[in-house]
């Protein structure tokens, strides 16, 4: 039995030796290879409901296609709570589109999306919000995201997208340590203070202010009107004063 055993160690070696051997290599250069790499990772979370009646519809769709072409999601988190994964992390999910935020353009590619399952009119479940609080603990630490950079589809694509809805509980995962909350005693702002620069430091782009603006009172008023309300510089202050206190980079993941 020994050397059976010693013929299938050779054969699966042979194996996986091919199967290295096909990863993509620029056949003008020659090939030495260098152990010191590794995956690339996101930089941001984005978070969305599905708009639709169910998880299994949702399923259906991520796996196939919408009236807009292939869609797919990193997760998906049902309405009770149950986690599914689509797509490995280390893989550029097609869920942010045309979007932007904080400067980078194409969001696909340098962020994990979470769909929650829920029809965009109704409240958030208390077993979907547990399992997400524990899915976006999970990813934070072992990427190495900045735990701030948690956001809504409707954030970085305001002319499109509105998810999460406004029932959304943005201060609730703010409080567990996600995303960006005001905090309940703001400072005034100073004579001269710039809330459009602030909102542009927050991430928004604002190339249609009023768009931009109604997805920050999405996301921060539970409102989607499109002029500035009062009490808005107060909390765009803080926002920026946060964001100025937080470590330059975000710590990096243990190897």
């Amino acid at each position: 039995m020994k050397p059976l055993k010693l013929a299938v160690a050779a054969l699966l070696l042979a194996v996986l030796s091919g199967c290295a051997s096909t990863l993509p290599r620029n056949t003008l250069a020659d090939w030495q290879a260098s152990p010191n790499f590794q995956p690339r990772r996101a930089r941001v979370i984005v978070l969305h409901h599905t708009a639709m009646d169910n998880a299994q519809a949702a399923l259906h769709v991520l796996q196939t296609e919408n009236s807009g072409g292939p869609v797919s999601s990193h997760y998906l988190i049902g309405d009770d709570g149950h986690l599914y994964q689509l797509v490995s992390e280390q893989s550029r999910a097609w869920h942010a589109g045309g979007s932007r935020w904080a400067g980078i353009s194409d969001l696909n590619s340098y962020s994990i999306g979470i769909e929650l399952d829920n029809n965009g009119h109704e409240p958030f479940s208390e077993a979907q919000l547990q399992s997400l609080l524990v899915l976006l603990e999970d990813i934070v630490e072992r990427n190495g995201i900045q735990p701030h950079l948690v956001v809504g589809h409707g954030d970085i694509a305001p002319t499109k997208k509105d998810d999460p809805s406004v029932l959304f509980p943005w201060r609730r995962l703010a409080e567990a340590g996600f995303g960006l909350w005001p905090r309940d005693v703001r400072a005034a702002p100073p004579p001269g203070f710039d809330p459009w620069a602030a909102m542009r430091l927050v991430g928004y782009d604002l190339r249609e202010p009023s768009v931009a603006l109604a997805a920050f009172h999405r996301h921060f008023r539970g409102s989607e009107e499109t002029t500035w309300l009062p009490g808005d510089a107060e909390i765009l202050y803080d926002l920026q004063l946060q964001l100025m206190e937080l470590p330059a980079t975000a710590p990096q993941p243990p190897p």
